[in-house]
């Protein structure tokens, strides 16, 4: 099969088009996501039981349910509660940054764990306010030790936002059906927005193997 690289550039500003709509729920979910998955996190290792457990329960529930089954219920079960209409790039967002909100309270929380038993109780003794315990103390080192599986984390969203053009979302993959439904060459526009998507998530895999390994040297 012959690719015609062509059809391609005359088509590309509609597939930068989806990639603009892919990095817009990428980032929208990504903003719901992060605030979610610190309060979880933060409610998961605090002194307050109830709250631990309905963070947990947060957490399992929606880290065990289907990306697609929750785009769908966004889209198609949220507008009559809320008794107005709903876009598929907000409902697919919100989506998103809730199941992308519970793991990343596991990343969050793993990190905070991961620190020895002894600094708590040591910053306990000096009689440090709480705030700076974690400001000072727990913070910068459970960020260190949560940026790989963090970024690692980035990429599976980024995979994630494909899920939205079930929904009829312009973004990338949604432009490379149509435009090849119109053309009827699939191969060259499915093989684009591969190519499309290896360009953005590469990069940032290939820093989280970077800063993974500079993380494992600086702990030797």
């Amino acid at each position: 099969m012959d690719f015609q690289f062509d059809i391609i550039l005359r088509y590309l500003p509609d597939l930068l088009q989806g990639v603009r709509m892919t990095l817009i729920a990428f980032f929208t979910a990504l903003a719901i996501g992060l605030p979610i998955g610190m309060t979880l996190c933060v409610l998961r290792v605090g002194k307050s039981r109830g709250l631990g457990r309905a963070a947990a329960v947060y957490t399992t529930v929606f880290r065990t349910i289907p990306e697609v089954v929750l785009i769908f219920w966004m889209f198609y079960c949220l507008p009559p509660l809320v008794g107005g209409t709903v876009s598929g790039l907000w409902a697919g967002s919100l989506a998103l940054g809730l199941i992308s909100g519970a793991f990343l309270a596991e990343i969050f929380r793993g990190g905070v764990q991961s620190i020895p038993r002894g600094q708590w109780e040591a910053a306990t003794a000096l009689a440090l306010p709480r705030v700076t315990i974690w400001r000072r103390i727990i913070v910068p080192q459970a960020a260190r030790l949560a940026i790989p599986p963090f970024i690692n984390h980035l990429t599976e969203l980024m995979k994630g936002t494909t899920l939205l053009a079930t929904i009829g979302v312009a973004d990338l993959a949604l432009k490379s059906y149509v435009l090849g439904a119109q053309t009827f060459r699939y191969f060259e526009f499915l093989t684009a927005i591969a190519l499309l998507y290896f360009i953005i998530i590469f990069p940032v895999a290939r820093f989280a193997e970077y800063v993974e390994r500079r993380l494992a040297v600086a702990t030797r």
